[in-house]
């Protein structure tokens, strides 16, 4: 059967902004219990710097709060941190990356470098491969 949405959770991990400055948008730690995969949406909009790059970190621990926060390994990651970066010419665009590692939490980071225009930015978790399905609508 080909069903995503009863078994995916969305959450938002970066709230829709727009960014003028090279402030970091720190994402929301994301609760991965009862789920064995997650993987990261990051969405731009019209990009209106003619420099400006932003930078994937993915970041996991065990702590509720992320109070022990270490860059998630490469070998932890499906895809990688560099292919989910971009740049100004990325306009209305979308990336993904996946983490795959055992800690509870994680977090997704974007940092701008060279932006001093607007540069709007968002980004969604889905949890995937619940252990209990069908995932509840609208996701709680």
């Amino acid at each position: 059967m080909r069903d995503l949405m009863n078994n995916i959770t969305p959450a938002v991990a970066i709230a829709p902004a727009v960014v003028a400055n090279n402030t970091a948008q720190v994402g929301t730690v994301i609760d991965t219990l009862g789920y064995d995969s997650l993987t990261f949406v990051i969405g731009s909009g019209t990009l209106a710097d003619a420099d400006a790059t932003f930078t994937v970190l993915v970041e996991e621990g065990d702590a509720a709060n992320l109070s022990d926060a270490a860059a998630v390994a490469d070998e932890d990651l499906i895809g990688t941190e560099a292919l989910a970066s971009f740049d100004q010419d990325a306009d209305d665009s979308a990336f993904k990356i996946g983490y795959r590692g055992n800690k509870r939490y994680a977090r997704l980071t974007l940092t701008p470098a060279g932006n001093g225009a607007a540069a709007p930015l968002c980004a969604l978790a889905i949890l995937g491969h619940p252990r209990s399905a069908p995932t509840s609508n609208p996701p709680s």
